[in-house]
């Protein structure tokens, strides 16, 4: 009997109905400008849609080009509920969600649990939405692929870059850092702290930390992975929840980005 997590946050961060899910995505997609980019990686936030779904539509439009290209999705992000040291796999063969169900890549998994810092850990997954939240929109933009889900601790940014190096893959392969941005500013001081958090992610400096943003862990290893691959760093959205659905006393900051190659890029 193949084992499955289901759907955490369906009904609460985004829509559980399909059709209502899959309308509201296409829409987000639908107001997005295509850059031209040809992304190896991208940063995306993972609040509720309403608050950061727009955000991350910038970057996820960039990859409706890739669809039938990539066929393998490594999806790293922060986690919330179940601490962990490393990293943990979810120990399951599929991640469900309204929009069907998606195979964990078994050789990825074999490959990476060989790691010293890396654990199989379901309650890690069970109920961890930085992840969650980011599959619809690639179920959308991409059709079938296989998932790597990682949920990241307290990883250090070699550890997250070891871990990318076995799963970097070629053209097939995908990585998503799921983290949102600065928590709880007033609107006009988050804008300037957010803005200099991109100005480093983009400089592809590894030192971010977790006030900055909330998946400084796997970015940073992203960015340590990014430095030493060639690659490059494009600014696609930036924006907090006081630009999209919430009060500016308190924002939440989110920001869209993407890796290219040196040959892929513009």
């Amino acid at each position: 009997m193949p084992s499955v997590r289901p759907p955490a946050v369906a009904g609460m961060f985004y829509p559980a109905e399909p059709q209502v899910l899959q309308r509201d995505v296409l829409a987000m997609l639908d107001r997005v400008r295509p850059a031209g980019l040809t992304p190896k990686a991208i940063i995306a936030p993972h609040a509720g849609y309403i608050y950061s779904g727009p955000i991350a539509a910038s970057a996820y439009a960039q990859l409706l080009p890739l669809a039938g290209t990539i066929s393998r999705v490594v999806l790293l992000g922060p986690v919330h509920r179940v601490w962990v040291a490393g990293l943990a796999l979810p120990g399951v063969d599929f991640f469900d969600t309204p929009l069907g169900r998606l195979a964990i890549n078994a050789e990825a998994v074999r490959q990476l649990a060989g790691l010293p810092f890396v654990e199989r850990n379901p309650a890690a997954h069970a109920m961890e939405h930085s992840l969650e939240v980011q599959l619809p929109f690639l179920q959308t933009v991409l059709g079938e692929f296989s998932l790597v889900p990682l949920a990241v601790g307290g990883a250090t940014p070699e550890q997250v870059a070891q871990a990318l190096e076995i799963v970097w893959g070629g053209a097939e392969t995908l990585i998503v850092v799921s983290s949102d941005l600065s928590h709880y500013l007033p609107y006009d001081l988050a804008r300037r702290t957010d803005q200099a958090t991109v100005q480093t992610i983009l400089e592809l400096d590894s030192h971010l930390l977790g006030e900055q943003a909330c998946g400084a862990q796997p970015i940073n290893g992203l960015l340590l992975a990014a430095r030493r691959k060639g690659l490059s760093g494009h600014l696609l959205d930036l924006r907090n929840s006081g630009d999209t659905a919430g009060d500016r006393q308190r924002v939440v900051g989110y920001a869209a980005i993407a890796f290219t190659e040196a040959e892929n890029g513009q």
